[in-house]
């Protein structure tokens, strides 16, 4: 698997399901790949300190 894509896709079920998608070849399965890819790096990385920020501002109060 590529050592870059650990530090964007941060779950376990996510890798694995890269490392699927990554195997088929084809143009449809390349475009699934990077829609993957986009839409993991989006919920990991930006939705994720986000749902984190709520979570601690509404167990503050």
């Amino acid at each position: 698997m590529d050592q870059g894509i650990e530090r964007w896709i941060k779950t376990e079920c996510g890798r694995a399901k890269y490392a699927h998608l990554a195997q088929r070849r084809g143009i449809m399965a390349r475009l699934r790949l990077y829609w993957f890819v986009a839409i993991a790096v989006l919920r990991d990385v930006v939705l994720s300190p986000i749902s984190r920020g709520i979570r601690n501002l509404f167990r503050a109060t």
